[in-house]
């Protein structure tokens, strides 16, 4: 009987833990529909399904564990930047399963050599900052597209608030038995970004789905630098306070790049005759200049 008592609130918690990162990827989503292409990229960059699955585990385990899991989200991160590359190159020319599914193999196949390495926080940083220089002159080709307007079906939020509910559930209970290395290989699945693909592609096509993963580039620099920055604050100050820092890490690196966006929006407008885009037009999601008719 008191075996099945802790069953059944190991159960109760996980399914109050399920509902809770669902409604936060629940009002993520919404947001980032209401924003555009540009501000969606960045969201979708935020630790929104990483995120509620480092709080749970913080919650079981002790900060050293929280610091080790960090260390392999950081590895891991830069195998979702050519998960990225990998799907906005097949997705000009191929449909939806074979985009996401080319895709997750490259990522699959990348987290599977990660595992054989004995990762240190100057070799994570060394590996995104090789992904990085690789991928990012890449993707910028394909940052261009028409966005046409995109509408909701009933089931798109359901979808993504049903698989990282999933995640988080599949995160806190392995997390008992893999350790912290398999746990922060685990949390850093990129469900949101495959979310995204596997509901747009087939509906605005591949060149503007890519389009929008694509300008997430430099989002996903700043997501690595915060589990740099989880895996030497959470020994320090504790699993709550590193969890603050990272999450703070996050939303500055991206306000950054919107304001640094902006501001490339803004300037040309004073001089050459050159009038800022509509903020509201739903072209590709990066800033563009036309001239005015002469």
């Amino acid at each position: 009987m008191p075996n099945m008592s802790a069953d059944l609130v190991f159960i109760l918690i996980l399914a109050l833990r399920m509902a809770v990162a669902a409604v936060f990827v629940v009002t993520a989503s919404l947001i980032t529909e209401r924003s555009g292409p540009v501000i969606g990229a960045l969201i979708a960059t935020l630790p929104i399904s990483a995120g509620p699955s480092y709080v749970f585990l913080a919650l079981d385990h002790s900060a050293a564990f929280i610091a080790e899991g960090a260390l392999a989200s950081l590895a891991i991160n830069a195998a979702t930047l050519f998960l990225m590359l990998t799907y906005v190159v097949l997705a000009q020319r191929f449909n939806t399963l074979v985009s996401i599914g080319g895709a997750m193999a490259v990522w699959i196949l990348l987290a599977a050599i990660q595992r054989t390495v004995h990762w240190t926080l100057a070799g994570g940083l060394i590996a995104n900052a090789i992904a990085f220089a690789i991928c990012l002159p890449l993707l910028k080709p394909f940052q261009h597209a028409k966005m046409p307007l995109i509408t909701r079906r009933w089931y798109d939020i359901p979808l993504r608030a049903g698989m990282v509910a999933t995640l988080v559930a599949t995160v806190v209970t392995l997390s008992r038995w893999v350790g912290p290395e398999v746990s922060g290989t685990i949390a850093l699945v990129p469900i949101v970004l495959t979310s995204m693909m596997l509901i747009l592609h087939p509906r605005i096509g591949g060149p503007a789905t890519a389009a929008l993963i694509a300008n997430g580039g430099w989002g996903l620099m700043g997501f690595g630098l915060s589990f740099a920055v989880l895996h030497l604050a959470a020994p320090r100050l504790g699993s709550a306070i590193a969890l603050t820092l990272t999450l703070a890490t996050c939303l500055g690196w991206n306000l950054a790049l919107w304001w640094l966006g902006r501001a490339r929006v803004l300037k040309p407008s004073f001089r050459d005759g050159a009038v800022a885009p509509d903020p509201e037009s739903r072209d590709s999601g990066l800033a563009r200049f036309t001239r005015a008719p002469e």
